[in-house]
């Protein structure tokens, strides 16, 4: 009865433990200690095989989570590989086939609820490994350690990223057209969205913008 009682409660602190740092698994050495602890606690309940689905089901959500979270991380490479400068390919290309923001979405609600999207889904991705990186690493400052076993996950840096392009989008927008009353309701057009953004409730798209 006693072993059952622990059982269970090394089941509950294994299964917050996998849903809310999944990353601490990711690795072979760790997730062999997680399946070696699970084969013993399963050992506790052989009769009816309670215990041996929650740690079946517990394992599948760790490595869909993982697997999920390794495709965005691929992706997101892709993205932060140099780029060409874009100034040479705009002075290579035809005016005519330069696109403003305006000729693309001309409605100021469209642009913030699809700048709202975005952001929902990068702040989607930062989870408590991103945050407990940052505490760690101000702790092997103050602490003058090394700390090399860190995951470096880049969701916070993708985040901040993200709002830097955002404010190069708007300026590049506003500054690459010549005629003043253009570029006057370019800036109307983005005053505009960023005040759609904040009846949204996006003011991290809005603060990019201003």
């Amino acid at each position: 009865a006693k072993l059952k009682s622990f059982a269970a409660k090394i089941i509950q602190l294994l299964k917050e433990w996998t849903e809310t740092f999944p990353y601490d698994f990711q690795d072979e050495k760790s997730m062999k200690e997680l399946q070696e602890i699970a084969h013993r606690i399963t050992q506790c309940d052989e009769e009816n095989g309670t215990v041996k689905k929650i740690i079946s089901q517990m394992t599948q959500n760790l490595l869909m989570a993982l697997s999920a979270r390794s495709q965005y991380q691929e992706i997101r490479e892709k993205f932060r590989q140099p780029v060409t400068d874009k100034g040479t390919i705009l002075k290579t290309k035809p005016q005519s086939t330069q696109k403003d923001i305006l000729s693309v979405c001309c409605d100021p609600l469209i642009l913030a609820q699809q700048l709202t999207y975005i952001e929902l889904e990068r702040v989607s991705n930062i989870y408590p490994e991103d945050l407990m990186q940052i505490v760690s690493h101000m702790d092997s400052l103050d602490n003058h350690k090394c700390r090399g076993d860190v995951t470096k996950t880049y969701n916070l840096e993708a985040y901040d990223n993200w709002f830097n392009c955002l404010s190069m989008l708007v300026a590049t927008e506003i500054c690459r057209i010549v005629k003043k009353k253009q570029r006057t309701r370019m800036v109307e057009f983005f005053i505009d969205v960023a005040r759609e953004c904040f009846n949204i409730g996006n003011f991290n798209s809005m603060m990019a913008i201003i």
